[in-house]
Formats: C-alpha cells, structure tokens, sequence
C-alpha cells in the first residue's frame, strides 16, 4: 500500500517523449541529407555527360565556323581573279577589234594584221576556258557554303534541345525533391507515433523498476535480468520479462503500416572487464543480443523486424571504475527505429 501511494504522487515522466521527438527529427534530418547527395551525385553525372556532349558540339560548331570562313575567303579570291580576267578579256577584245578594223580598212589585209588577230582570238579563247573552270570552282564552293550552313544550323538546333532537357531535368528533379521531401516528413511523424505508442505499452507492462531504465530514445536493461554471470543464456526469470515485451512488440507490428521500414535493435553491452579466455568481451555482448533476438522470433517476432548488434565494453555509459558503474555498464538495449 504504502508504494501504490508512493507511485501515485510520482509526476509524469515527459523527458523520453522529448527525447524521442528530439531523436526523430535528427533521424529524418539525416536521412534527408543522406538522400539530398544521393540526388546531387546523379545530377552532377548527368550534367557531366551533358556538358561533354556540349564541349564535343562546340568544338565541332568552331571547326565548322573555321572552314566557312576558308570557303568565303576562297570564294572571294576567286571572283576577284574572275573579275580581273574579264577586264583582261575586256581589254583583249578591244584589242582585236582594233586589229580587226584595221584588217578590213587594208581591204584583203596583211600577214602581220592577220596574225596579229589570230594570236588575240587564241589569248580570248584561253581566257574563256579560264573563266569556266573559275565558274564552276565558285560553283562548288557555294554548294560547300550551303552545306556548311546546313551543318551549323542543325548543331544550334541540336544546342537549343540540349538545354530544353536540361531545363525539363532541373524542374523534375525539383519537384521529385519537393515530393520526397514531403514523403519522408510523414514516414518520420508515422514511426514517431508508433515509437512513443511502443515505449508507452512498455513502461505500462514493466512498470518502475530499478532496473529498467530510459535512456534518450532506447529501453536499457541490466544484464543481470536476463543472464548469469559471463553466460549468454537467457535465465527463466529473464525469459518472464521477454515475454512481456514480445507481446507489445506484437500489438505494435499489427498497427505499423507495411510500407515503413522498422526494425527492433537488440545491443549487447560489457563492462570493461575481462571474462575467461578464449571468449572476449565482444563475444558475449553479442552472443547475448543474440539470444535476446532468438528468444523474440520464438514468440512469434518476424526475424526481418530484428537487429542484434555486440558493443563490448566500448560504448560505457558510465565511465567510472567501480562496481556501480560495472553494473549500469553491463545492459541489452532495445530500440525502435528505421532499418
């Protein structure tokens, strides 16, 4: 009677519900870290390759700049030689006219007039031949110009879809940002709920016991509930409080939706002492979780729902080097959270 009063003007407890929203607001801020460089490593590939693709058709585009400007160089040497060889062709036919009025002035002509003007039909018609093959040179060289024009307007056409997808890419990739962003906060706030509505049917089944205790976001047992000295074996009073505990883990798991992905971590913890050779501390901290995990699938625990982990010694929560804090030490952790 006198601890059912003592256990009545006890307050409430409100420090691990603080600490279990504290917990899962750094859980869900990692996550969405974790996610936001995963994003930002498939961007940045993607990028790459889409500036590679872009240096390569730059270049191609400056090549193909370089080359027209040599065509329109050429094709202007060329009309200015055409041009000189027509006021060459110019001169000549004077010339023969001249020759030739003076031929048909002499009536039936002389020898030097008449070679005079077949020397002159000759040079005309050289230089007629000339002027052709100019033309069709210049011919060949609009069809090249024409073809480079094509060229370069297929590449800017090519320019302006690149950076279309690029800016199709950046709005998915925002709005995929936005939405998981928005995912991950419910998921976070969901398990939230079924991580306090587990602690609490666990505090309510093993009521205010010295030792059982709340640490942060984690259940912490002392060892000695469960095992005998240096042994991993589960003793038949540490078996009574597993059963309680499998039965909320139970209830929870019918209530958590399928889709979140939780699991039940089982650690092991030592003191800093050693224990008999061969076996090592590490050794049977985590042959402990091990058997704790065991013991929870043989109730009917799905194994997928399970973590065991070994610390040793070397995550002491107590630093002292005494019995009391060997003890506090020497304890399985149970803690619900994301897999």
């Amino acid at each position: 009677m006198a601890l059912s009063r003592t256990r009545r003007h006890q307050g409430i407890d409100y420090w691990p519900g603080f600490v279990d929203a504290l917990s899962t607001l750094i859980l869900g801020i990692v996550f969405l870290l974790t996610v936001f460089v995963i994003v930002q490593f498939f961007l940045s590939q993607e990028m790459m390759g889409k500036d590679t693709a872009l240096t390569r058709l730059t270049a191609r585009l400056a090549q193909l700049t370089e080359l027209l400007s040599l065509e329109q160089t050429g094709k202007v040497s060329l009309e200015e030689q055409m041009a000189q060889m027509r006021a060459s062709l110019s001169a000549v036919e004077g010339e023969r006219d001249r020759y030739k009025g003076l031929y048909d002035d002499l009536g039936s002509g002389t020898a030097t007039a008449q070679g005079k003007v077949t020397e002159l039909s000759g040079q005309i018609d050289a230089e007629k031949r000339i002027s052709l093959r100019a033309l069709a040179q210049v011919e060949v060289l609009n069809q090249q110009i024409a073809a480079l024009r094509r060229q370069l307007s297929a590449i800017e056409q090519s320019l302006e879809i690149s950076e279309k997808r690029d800016q199709d890419s950046q709005t998915r990739i925002a709005d995929l940002g936005q939405r998981l962003n928005l995912a991950l906060a419910q998921r976070v706030q969901e398990l939230s709920r079924y991580r306090s509505d587990f602690f609490g049917r666990l505090r309510t089944i093993l009521g205010n016991r010295p030792d059982i205790r709340v640490v942060g976001d984690r259940f912490v047992f002392q060892s000695e509930l469960f095992f005998d000295t240096g042994q991993a074996v589960l003793k038949p009073e540490g078996r009574t409080e597993m059963d309680k505990i499998a039965s909320a883990i139970i209830e929870v798991d019918r209530q958590i939706p399928q889709e979140i992905a939780w699991v039940l971590r089982v650690d092991g913890h030592t003191d800093v002492r050693p224990i008999a050779p061969p076996r090592t501390n590490w050794d049977l901290s985590a042959s402990r979780a091990i058997a704790v995990v065991q013991y929870l699938i043989s109730k009917g625990i799905p194994p997928q729902r399970l973590v065991a982990a070994g610390f040793g010694e070397f995550q002491p929560i107590d630093p002292e080097q005494n019995e009391a804090a060997y003890s506090r030490n020497r304890r399985i952790e149970l803690k619900l959270t994301e897999r």
